[in-house]
């Protein structure tokens, strides 16, 4: 499977002199998308080196790794259990619908409990519940999930200056910045308020699986729109005709704000003339019927 490169014309980029692609993530599966693919490929090849049979995982109700995990889950042969933050709400969500079609059993816990489940004591216990289950963390964040996000830029075959990403749980852009080894520029986008903070993630993640530092990278924090999963009437407007101009759907979680971010930051003139900039698209956009539903709104 291949995430082609779709290059943008804008009047924007004609103005600055830059030249900017998009990496097609989103195009990778049909549920399993953009980094969600790149997370889970390699757990599920350990998954099943180890004989497990089922697979565990976190997220909230509306959680890209929480549909894309029981796609998986269905696809590959594994039975599959979703850890969901917070009360159940009936009629099902429509990612929580997906993840049932498709044969994930739901368990609810509170959000105090819910924050225990990086804890020694809570994942035993897990472990013993549900039988030594192979464990996913939330986001599909670990060392095989930054593995297979290196390779997001092994097909890329023009040459660029600086690459861009959404960020959530650091995972993707850490897969990022080790494949690349301290070449080029890597921007990494937030969609959570006060991103400051995942810097100290993404740079352990990276010396984890690679050894090193790398100083070639940097977090852009001012397009959250208010924090993780917020939205802002300019956000949902730049959505819309993004999508009409160039025929490539956002979600307003993670991709709307990374390019509604970098064409602000275009037009604030931030790259020199001659940038060659390529944006991942990280997928996600099983979310959109969430937000429909949720806030009435079309994107």
């Amino acid at each position: 499977m291949q995430a082609p490169l779709q290059q943008l014309q804008h009047p924007l980029l004609q103005q600055h002199n830059l030249t900017l692609w998009v990496k097609r993530e989103d195009l990778l599966h049909p549920h399993i998308s953009g980094n969600k693919w790149r997370k889970l490929k390699y757990n599920l090849q350990e998954a099943k080196a180890l004989g497990k049979e089922t697979i565990i995982t976190f997220g909230g109700a509306y959680s890209n790794h929480i549909a894309a995990t029981a796609a998986a889950g269905a696809e590959f042969g594994f039975k599959t259990i979703g850890i969901i933050r917070g009360e159940e709400h009936l009629p099902l969500n429509p990612t929580l619908q997906f993840a049932t079609a498709q044969g994930m059993e739901l368990h609810y816990v509170t959000r105090e409990a819910y924050r225990q489940k990086s804890e020694s004591a809570f994942l035993a216990e897990l472990a013993e519940k549900y039988n030594q289950p192979y464990l996913v963390p939330e986001g599909g964040t670990n060392q095989l999930a930054v593995k297979g996000c290196t390779e997001i830029l092994e097909d890329v075959t023009i040459d660029f200056d600086v690459i861009c990403c959404a960020s959530g749980t650091g995972g993707t852009i850490a897969g990022v910045i080790a494949g690349l080894k301290g070449e080029k520029q890597v921007l990494g986008f937030p969609a959570l308020k006060g991103g400051d903070f995942l810097k100290e993630e993404i740079e352990q993640l990276v010396y984890n699986y690679s050894g090193a530092y790398y100083s070639n990278w940097q977090l852009i924090t001012d397009y959250h729109f208010g924090g993780y999963a917020k939205v802002k009437p300019e956000l949902l407007h730049f959505i819309q005709e993004f999508q009409k101009q160039h025929h490539i759907p956002l979600e307003p979680v993670y991709t709307g704000k990374l390019f509604y971010g970098l064409f602000d930051l275009i037009s604030k003139g931030y790259f020199p003339e001659g940038t060659r900039i390529v944006a991942i698209h990280t997928g996600g956009l099983q979310g959109n019927a969430g937000f429909k539903e949720r806030l009435g709104i079309k994107v």
